[in-house]
């Protein structure tokens, strides 16, 4: 039952009919009689409308919000859902949209950049290599220009054989002493192409093999006293008239290594001499550049040796 105001007499004076004014005074209360209690305050319910035994259902709104709570600023949820006035469904799809979009890959892009870069270290490093052809010391089977991908893995489970083309580092250059930094700094500047000599590293032929004899005779090689042969590879031009009479002991642990145009190349034969194994980088294996002369560098199979 509703609470409301106490109704007071009407005045005397007062027309028929003309409903007296309503009191805004507690009315006076006789001294000798007890105050009555207060009355308690009673929140008014609204009475439902359903009939009786009929169910009543509240149909929630679709972003399963509160039913009845008003909608933010931006109309998707209540104020108050989300922490920032706007609806949880909202801030989820806002958050997902910023990963996956054009902001969310240019704040990876550094990362993958690095990782991209630290990989190819490594790759080059430890794995495979590219190396330009600056002389005509190999021709014809590799052309001044020429890019070839080095091997660097093989090496560690076998030893170089008869025939590889292989990358050695100088023999006889000085050996260098560097700091940790130093170190660091050589290693990055290296693998990115950035110290790169002509005269550092040098591309050969082996031709002997530790422990061999080596011996030339009118523009043929032999070994141990046979004839090395076939050598589909080398140069039409014969070169008759180098090393008459020499032979060469190969030691322990040392390669010994011509170009294929033999008239025109510096290697064990002169100032190189013998290439120690721990000197090789890797073999060669494949011509990657220029595209007209893309294909794999195989290894010959000679019947004397």
């Amino acid at each position: 039952m509703a609470v409301g105001p106490e109704r007071q007499p009407e005045d005397e004076g007062a027309a028929p009919g003309t409903p007296a004014a309503e009191s805004v005074t507690a009315s006076p209360r006789s001294s000798t009689a007890s105050p009555d209690p207060a009355p308690a305050a009673v929140s008014e319910v609204p009475a439902s409308t359903a009939e009786p035994g009929t169910e009543t259902h509240t149909e929630l709104p679709p972003d399963g919000g509160s039913p009845g709570a008003p909608d933010g600023p931006d109309g998707e949820g209540p104020e108050g859902s989300g922490g920032d006035g706007k609806g949880g469904g909202r801030a989820g799809r806002h958050d997902r949209e910023e990963r996956s979009g054009p902001l969310g890959f240019l704040r990876e892009l550094p990362v993958l950049l690095l990782i991209a870069f630290v990989l190819a270290l490594l790759i080059k490093t430890f794995l495979v290599q590219a190396f330009f052809i600056p002389s005509v010391s190999m021709d014809p089977t590799l052309k001044v220009g020429d890019r070839v991908l080095v091997n660097k893995l093989t090496y560690r489970f076998h030893e170089p054989g008869r025939g590889d083309i292989i990358v050695f580092q100088d023999p006889n250059a000085p050996p260098v002493h560097r700091n940790p930094v130093s170190s660091f700094a050589h290693w990055v500047t290296d693998g990115l192409g950035l110290t790169t000599s002509p005269d550092k590293d040098f591309i050969k032929r082996v031709i002997g093999l530790p422990g061999e004899t080596v011996e030339i005779k009118g523009g043929t090689v032999y070994i141990n006293g046979s004839p090395l042969g076939p050598e589909p590879y080398l140069s039409p031009i014969l070169d008759s008239g180098c090393c008459q009479g020499r032979t060469w002991h190969v030691p322990q642990d040392e390669l010994f290594v011509m170009g294929d145009n033999r008239t025109d190349s510096n290697d064990s034969r002169g100032t190189l001499g013998f290439i120690p194994m721990s000197k090789v980088i890797g073999r060669a294996f494949v011509i990657i550049w220029p595209p007209s002369r893309i294909h794999w560098l195989s290894t010959p199979h000679y019947s004397s040796t």
